[in-house]
Order: structure tokens, then sequence, then C-alpha cells
């Protein structure tokens, strides 16, 4: 009698216990760690996140590299003188391509092709009668063409002996005739003191 008292009393015991726990449960909200969004939301979050990634990165990272133009006015023996727009970095060649190319009368070899321009650069080209007559000037009045003078007509130049002259003309073949009469100071062993020299002595055709 005892033992079913106390098995009854047991299953009284574990009902009240889910009853308890049932009725605790129905009273407290369930918290959520996290959230996932709608399908929708989620779209249109992803898009403002790439949305701002780019502009982000667009912001950090450097602009594009715009190519700067310059102006150079070509005349004298050219098909179409005037003004000509070119990009930064460009050449006498393109100079003269951008002004039509040569007139016929025009002295081919005077101007440097090779020659990079500057912004505002005024670049003539000569007839072949205006270069040789220039030719002729510069040998009355004595002046030396560093371009094609050869070794005993640059060693009548003070400060300029034969090992001198020899590398003048060594230089010019590997680099191209001088644009200028001072670029002569690149060659080795030729300074400003022996410019200061022969400065007036020299010109570049």
């Amino acid at each position: 009698m005892r033992k079913k008292v106390n098995r009854k009393a047991a299953v009284c015991s574990l009902i009240l216990c889910v009853l308890l726990c049932g009725c605790g449960s129905e009273g407290k909200e369930t918290i959520t760690i996290g959230r996932k969004l709608p399908e929708s939301e989620a779209a249109a979050d992803h898009t403002s996140s790439d949305d701002t990634a780019e502009g982000q990165e667009a912001a950090g990272g450097s602009a594009p590299h715009t190519v700067q133009e310059i102006r150079v006015y070509v005349c004298g023996a050219v098909v179409s003188p005037g003004v000509v727009a070119l990009p930064e970095g460009s050449r006498a060649e393109d100079a003269l391509l951008a002004a039509g190319g040569f007139a016929e009368a025009a002295c081919r070899d005077h101007v440097n092709l090779a020659e990079r321009l500057s912004d505002g650069q005024k670049l003539y080209f000569p007839t072949q009668e205006e270069a040789e007559a220039s030719a002729v000037q510069d040998a009355k009045a004595g002046l030396i063409d560093i371009n094609s003078a050869d070794a005993a007509a640059l060693c009548t130049l003070p400060g300029i002996g034969e090992t001198r002259a020899a590398d003048i003309i060594s230089y010019r073949e590997t680099n191209g005739a001088f644009e200028n009469p001072e670029d002569i100071m690149n060659v080795p062993g030729i300074k400003t003191s022996v410019y200061g020299k022969i400065k007036d002595l020299i010109t570049v055709r």
C-alpha cells in the first residue's frame, strides 16, 4: 500500500513540474542575438556597401593622369604656319607634321627634329637660301659650327686641343647634333671656364 502511495506521489510531482515549466516559458520573451535581414533589405544593404567601397577606392586611389597640352608657334618654310596644339612631351617633328610638313623651299636639316618642345615655344624652319645666308654670315664672323667642324677647325678654339676636339666629335656622333652652343659643356673636360673662352666664337646650325 505504501509503494502505491509513493508511486502516485511521484507521478503527481512530475506532472506538477511540467505544468510549472510550461507556465514559466509562456511569460518570457525570447531574445535573439543577431538578425537576418529579409532578402530585399539584404540586397539593398549589399549594394550600398559595394557603392561605398567603390567610392572609397576612387577617393583613395590616384586620379587618372591627364595629358597636358602645349602650344607651339611653327613658322617659316612649312605648309601651314601657325600655332599648333600638341601633347606635352612632343618633339619638333610632331610640330612640323602638325603644320603640314616642309614647304618646297625648306632647308630640311637645319632644325633638330628630335628636339623636345615646351609650351609657348617658337619653331622657325628656314628656307635653303636663308640657311645658306646664315652660314655665310657665321663664316664671315669667324664663328665655328660645332655640329659640322672637323678636328682641325675645333682646335683653333682657345682651350680646345686634339683630345677635346676628338671628344666633341665623338659626343655629337653618339648623341646627335648640339641644340645650343652651351650644350658643348656636356662634353667631358669642357666646363664653364672653357665655355667662357669660346662662347663668342662658336655657333650651331
